[in-house]
């Protein structure tokens, strides 16, 4: 590992708190007000007249769940390396409608459940919770429907909650840095981009609780306390390890398909800007995700070094390889 990260170039700060008033602290910043507005007016109340009752799921989400994992068992994903399978799965995604705020649900916290419509990092959640059913659960179980839901909903809650446990929303993992820490010290995924000669990241993470207006949740003290007293461990847990955007291109042949990606972001106080899959195509490395521009989940028409390079807010990748024991 070598180097340091610079300092944040500018706060961003509308485009930031754009992307935190819909509850993404790891999907901004970009600026998602126009499309938001839109994406909820089109699939928001089609989505609560197609609810199964007695559950947070739709007859639409029921419906993508079975075909994945038909899809799924049908080309023997379960047989594949984690990488491999998530590329793969990933692929059939395409098209997917983004939306941005997909967890910042009415009420308590839950477990959300929406197969519909993702944003980048449910998108990455829910190719990873479907791969984890194929193999743990398998096809057969989707002939008990209630079942299957249940098991699902705890895949969920063990990849989306720290240590898998859901104690209110301070229980979530907000800061993607503190989704891939914590999946890294439970054994699920490696951190890579230090072997790939990566720089170090020291700058603190605070934008939450330094932005608690943009969060209905926060208005409660004890959840803003609990945020601002984890983000003290976030930061004191640092530095965390990236691949500057100048360096993406020389180190992407370490990069493996299935690889997740975060892209890092300058705003102040803020670890990540953007989440997606690696993807090898026509022998340079992209990204699968679900951004903004598009509103859907793509493959990224520019290698991802040129991607990083031609985005402002973002200035380089953190890299995670899932463990095929995890």
């Amino acid at each position: 590992m070598t180097g340091t990260r610079p300092r944040a170039r500018g706060s961003m700060l509308r485009n930031a708190l754009t992307a935190a008033l819909l509850g993404l602290a790891a999907c901004g910043p970009e600026d998602a007000a126009q499309a938001a507005e839109a994406a909820m007016a089109d699939d928001g109340l089609v989505a609560s007249l197609d609810t199964i009752p007695g559950t947070v799921w739709t007859e639409r989400d029921w419906a993508v769940l079975t075909e994945k994992i038909r899809w799924a068992d049908e080309r023997g994903l379960d047989t594949l390396s984690w990488g491999d399978a998530m590329a793969a799965l990933g692929r059939t995604f395409v098209g997917t409608t983004y939306i941005p705020g997909t967890l910042e649900a009415p009420g308590d916290e839950h477990v959300v459940v929406n197969l519909r419509e993702l944003d980048c990092v449910t998108f990455i959640e829910n190719v990873w919770a479907l791969l984890r059913f194929h193999r743990d659960e398998g096809v057969a179980a989707l002939d008990d429907p209630a079942a299957a839901r249940d098991a699902y909903e705890a895949h969920l809650r063990a990849i989306r909650y720290r240590d898998g446990r859901l104690e209110g929303y301070p229980s979530r993992l907000h800061y993607f840095s503190d989704w891939l820490w914590n999946h890294e010290d439970r054994g699920h995924l490696r951190l890579v981009a230090g072997e790939l000669g990566g720089a170090a990241d020291p700058e603190p993470i605070d934008f939450m609780s330094t932005h608690p207006d943009a969060y209905r949740q926060l208005a409660n003290p004890d959840f803003l306390e609990a945020v601002r007293t984890r983000e003290a461990e976030l930061t004191e847990r640092g530095p965390r390890v990236y691949l500057p955007q100048e360096s993406v291109a020389q180190a992407e042949s370490g990069v493996r398909d299935g690889d997740i990606i975060a892209a890092t972001s300058t705003v102040a106080g803020l670890d990540v800007a953007h989440t997606g899959i690696a993807l090898w195509q026509d022998g340079r490395l992209h990204l699968l995700h679900a951004p903004l521009v598009g509103r859907s989940v793509e493959i990224s028409e520019v290698p991802l070094a040129d991607r990083i390079q031609g985005i402002r807010g973002q200035d380089g990748i953190m890299v995670a390889r899932l463990e095929d024991a995890g």
